[in-house]
């Protein structure tokens, strides 16, 4: 069905020393000017958080949503506008203290229009539907909680994929409410079923699919 493929994170980041004047793109491979425009300006959209996280479009509002994971947020941006709270809590629903991550983290959108979270510290899949409700898509393998989804892709057939590293529990691989062993990298089907594709890579994070839907891209971010 697909390929996968392993990047260093720092291949996908955007470059930008300390000491430019401007920041930039650095591009891998030229075929990236066929997508982006060379010259395209970089703006600063919004600033003031602790880290955000998780950028996508979400067609039903017409706004940018990200995360700011520390702080447990959601912010929106539209053109025009100052970034506005969209979801508070966003990860984390319990009422005590949840370590220093406990907010969504990745965020993305699904073939029918719902916005999906991976959330830090209820350790799971959410999808939000358009009506407003939002529901668990999937919170287990195999029995076993997840540690702290990170980032998410969407096929085009429906499928989802997600990374699931251990940087959301609060005291990471030594934490005592950890269920599983491993830092996997997940695939979701239609019906809802739950595959393990890897737990090689030993932190994966941001993941991504090429245009065609047959490569799945993964980034580790520890090598």
């Amino acid at each position: 069905m697909f390929q996968k493929a392993l990047l260093s994170i720092g291949s996908l980041a955007l470059a930008a020393t300390a000491c430019a004047q401007e920041p930039s793109i650095e591009r891998l491979d030229p075929a990236l000017d066929a997508l982006l425009d060379p010259k395209a300006p970089i703006d600063k959209l919004a600033e003031g958080y602790d880290w955000s996280e998780g950028p996508v479009w979400y067609p039903e509002t017409g706004e940018l949503l990200f995360s700011d994971v520390p702080k447990n947020v959601i912010h929106a941006w539209k053109s025009g506008t100052s970034a506005r709270v969209f979801m508070q809590p966003s990860g984390y629903t319990g009422v005590a203290d949840y370590g220093a991550e406990p907010g969504s983290n990745g965020l993305a959108v699904d073939n029918d229009g719902n916005l999906l979270f991976c959330e830090h510290g209820d350790r799971r899949i959410s999808r939000l539907s358009k009506n407003g409700g939002k529901m668990t898509v999937a919170d287990r393998f195999e029995g076993k909680r997840f540690n702290s989804p990170n980032d998410i892709a969407v096929h085009p057939d429906g499928t989802l994929f997600f990374t699931d590293p251990i940087y959301g529990l609060p005291k990471r691989e030594n934490d005592p409410t950890r269920e599983l062993d491993f830092c996997g990298v997940f695939r979701i089907a239609t019906d809802g079923k739950v595959t393990l594709l890897t737990k090689e890579i030993e932190r994966p994070n941001g993941v991504a699919l090429s245009a065609d839907g047959k490569t799945l891209y993964v980034a580790n971010s520890h090598g």
